[in-house]
C-alpha cells in the first residue's frame, strides 16, 4: 500500500509541476497525462497541500488566472468554430 501512495504523490507533484511550467489547464494536463479532471484537480488542489505547500501556491496562481479568462478562452473557440463553420459553406 505504500507504493501505492507513493506513486500518487509523484503524480500530483508531476502534474503540479507540468501545469505550472506550461501554465496550462486543468483540462490540458489531464489530457497530458491520462487521468480525468477530477484527478488532477483533487491532486493538485489536495494532495498537494500536505506534499509542497510552495509548490501548490505556484499551482493555485496558474489555475486563478485560467479561471478569470476562461471565458475570454470560450469566447475564442465558440468564434472559431462558427468561422469554420462559415468558411466550409462558402
Amino acid at each position: 500500500m505504500n507504493s501505492l501512495k507513493g506513486y500518487i504523490e509523484k503524480r500530483a507533484i508531476e502534474l503540479s509541476e507540468y501545469i505550472v511550467k506550461n501554465k496550462c489547464t486543468v483540462r490540458a494536463a489531464a489530457k497530458k497525462f491520462g487521468v480525468s479532471k477530477s484527478t488532477v484537480h483533487k491532486d493538485v488542489a489536495i494532495r498537494m497541500t500536505e506534499i509542497d505547500k510552495n509548490l501548490l501556491n505556484e499551482v493555485r496562481k496558474v489555475l486563478d488566472d485560467n479561471l478569470e479568462t476562461r471565458h475570454i478562452r470560450g469566447g475564442n473557440a465558440t468564434k472559431e468554430k462558427y468561422q469554420k463553420l462559415k468558411s466550409s459553406k462558402a
